[in-house]
Parts: C-alpha cells; structure tokens; sequence
C-alpha cells in the first residue's frame, strides 16, 4: 500500500468516528467512535513513520494506545455510575452534571 492509500484510509476512519461523535446520543457509542478516531490517528501516525523511514511516529502511536486505554477505562466507569443513578446512557440525560 502506498502513503496515499494509508492516508485515506485514515481519514475516512477519523470521518466516521467524527460523524459518530456528532449523531449518536448513546454514550457506548460516542466512546467507540472516539476510539476510532484515535486508531485513524495512530494508522496516519504509523504510515508516516514508515514513509520517512523512523521509529518516533511508532513511538508516539504506543502512547496514543495508552491514552486510549486510560481513556476508556476513566470513560466506562463513569458511564458505569452514571448507569446506575439514572438507568440510562443517553447523554441527553447527563445534564445534571454540570451543576
């Protein structure tokens, strides 16, 4: 695959995850989505460290993964709590948080 190829694919990825964060009012998905914009990000990442012929965007794409995974421990548990209180996962209902 060349870096075009690589590159688009990632965007059509982040495009998706972007239109999954925009439409969708279940808090499941809005994560999974954001998870999908950081894979597209570490995909570009990665593609770019093989064209220039370096490990530093591999490098960076390993901390990509474990902000990923920070973030969506941090992000179920909330969503977990929040399931409790009110029974759903709908962000519409999560208005009470801003206090």
């Amino acid at each position: 695959m060349t870096l075009a190829h690589l590159i688009t694919l990632s965007s059509l990825l982040f495009s998706i995850g972007v239109t999954g964060v925009l439409t969708r009012r279940n808090a499941l998905v809005v994560l999974m989505s954001i998870e999908l914009m950081l894979n597209a990000s570490n995909l570009a990442l990665i593609a770019f460290s093989r064209f220039q012929g370096n490990l530093h965007g591999q490098a960076l794409a390993f901390f990509v993964i474990a902000l990923a995974a920070a973030e969506a421990a941090v992000g179920l548990s909330i969503l977990v709590m929040m399931f409790r209180i009110r029974g759903t996962v709908d962000l519409g209902e999560f208005r009470f948080l801003k206090g």
